[in-house]
């Protein structure tokens, strides 16, 4: 690591109504250095990084940059200084392609009449994405986008400013095993040119990984800051969360019932392939496929988002038809969707975005129910530890961590009986995690059935009944539980 010190923050303070969310946080960072940056959901790691980046004004607590000091007044101006920024929440604009994406702002112009030259945009689009190793034509639209090569365009955004500072917010919980080595490899030569990164994940196995230092906060203050050969698992989430824990994945062994879900040949053209699936009652199915499998595929044709050409869908023994998402809801199903902010309404209260697919239930003769809106809000902030500073809190002012529980506590209220969860864990902490993973166990008892779909093979393996792999838009393999290695799920996910 280098010896030169490049970015001191000293004292950072910042408070909500109701919250402080930093309390005089001191951090450091050198030219070269990786430097993890890590804390449960609510710890305050987005908003530290949020005013380094210019969007969040501090409220007091002074930033030096090279031993100056600055006062970051917005992006722009943070950009001006060296600092990139990519947000957990993607901030990209569907509509525009991707080359439009990562000029944003800042499109190369023809002299001497100042118009686009779409050219070279598409060019230097072109030659970032190599970089990166995506193969994404720069001219696609993003919204057409899977989320992991939305963030991967996120993450070439970031890079095409030239940054002496990149600051990373959980950059790599939508991309693949092998998307997040080729980030890493491209952090790795950042470094060698001097960068310095932050790096915020929940994914405590990339800390020895890329990282040289790791800082901890909790509840909005610094814990410690270690180098990482001393930052051994276990005492990283003693440091995260105040106490020891001891199992990482709570799996309860629960008698399957009989048959919830039959669905045979289901096919969307070009995108799935004649799908044959069974789920039974107090049933967690596992789906693992890699990015582009087509898992969230599957999850949008089921639920009613996508159209199907041909298929058949059985529910407790009867043909349904599932046209839309208010037919899927009626039949009792669910939806966690990947990226939480498709399942919320962010400028609504959390009581708002509980009752969102239940209203029939509680309304009456049309009229909503506001006291019931209310105490069954109260009952989920409850049993689900969602942490805010008051009940009609909107939405878009909590953690990304108690936003999943909100998108969580949605489907609980409505009684769904079969539950799909895409991605449930990603971008949340390690205690968060546990609670989604003994929410599952609670929900499997009630006899609920659960497919849950996942990138993540510890995940995967240690917390289903069944595994199905997903490859191309194809089911390639079954797995029993236990009978499945991750070399052995990774085998049959990449099958051409």
């Amino acid at each position: 690591m280098s010896s030169s010190l490049i970015l001191r923050a000293e004292a950072i303070d910042k408070s909500y109504p109701g919250v402080h969310a930093l309390d005089h946080v001191d951090f450091d960072l050198y030219e070269g250095e990786v430097h993890a940056l890590l804390g449960e959901n609510g710890a305050g790691k987005s908003t530290f990084m949020k005013i380094l980046s210019g969007s969040l004004p501090k409220d007091s607590g002074r930033i030096f940059l090279r031993g100056q000091e600055v006062d970051i007044v917005g992006p722009y101006h943070a950009r001006e200084l060296g600092i990139g920024m990519v947000y957990q929440e993607l901030s990209v604009i569907p509509g525009l392609s991707v080359a439009e994406n990562i000029f944003l702002g800042r499109l190369p112009k023809r002299k001497p009449l100042g118009t686009v030259d779409w050219s070279e945009a598409m060019s230097q689009a072109k030659r970032i994405l190599d970089d990166l190793g995506v193969d994404v034509d720069p001219r696609e639209r993003v919204g057409n986008l899977s989320m992991g090569e939305q963030q991967l365009t996120e993450i070439a955004k970031a890079l095409s400013m030239k940054a002496q500072i990149l600051l990373l917010d959980e950059p790599s919980s939508a991309l693949s095993d092998e998307e997040r080595e080729r980030l890493f490899s491209i952090m790795r030569g950042l470094q060698e040119r001097g960068v310095a990164i932050i790096y915020v994940s929940h994914r405590l196995v990339e800390v020895p990984q890329i990282g040289q230092r790791v800082t901890v906060l909790r509840d909005g203050a610094k814990v410690g800051t270690l180098p990482v050969d001393q930052a051994d698992e276990a005492t990283l989430i003693r440091m995260m969360v105040g106490r020891e824990l001891r199992e990482k994945f709570p799996k309860d062994e629960i008698q399957r019932g009989k048959e919830i879900l039959r669905i045979q040949g289901l096919t969307v053209r070009g995108v799935l392939n004649n799908l044959n699936l069974n789920l039974y009652e107090g049933e967690i199915l596992g789906i693992f496929g890699v990015l582009g499998a087509g898992r969230t595929d599957f999850a949008r044709a089921l639920f009613g988002v996508d159209p199907i050409d041909s298929g058949e869908v059985f529910l407790n023994g009867r043909k349904i038809n599932i046209s839309c998402p208010s037919d899927a809801i009626e039949l009792g199903l669910g939806y966690l969707t990947e990226d939480r902010k498709d399942g919320l309404i962010l400028r609504l209260t959390i009581p708002a975005n509980i009752t969102l697919a239940s209203l029939k239930r509680i309304s009456r003769l049309g009229f909503l129910n506001q006291g019931e809106e209310r105490a069954t809000a109260e009952k989920y902030v409850k049993e689900l530890d969602i942490h805010t500073p008051k009940l009609d809190q909107k939405v878009e002012f909590l953690s990304g961590g108690n936003q999943q529980k909100v998108a969580l506590a949605k489907w609980l209220c409505s009684r769904a009986k079969v539950l799909i969860f895409d991605e449930p864990t990603r971008g949340i902490d390690v205690g968060a995690k546990i609670e989604v993973f003994r929410l599952m166990n609670d929900l499997a008892k009630q006899g609920v059935g659960i497919i849950m779909l996942s990138s993540e093979l510890p995940e995967v393996l240690a917390m289903a009944d069944r595994i199905l792999v997903m490859a191309g838009g194809s089911f390639t393999a079954e797995y029993a539980r236990g009978q499945a290695s991750q070399e052995d799920l990774m085998r049959d996910a990449v099958v051409k």
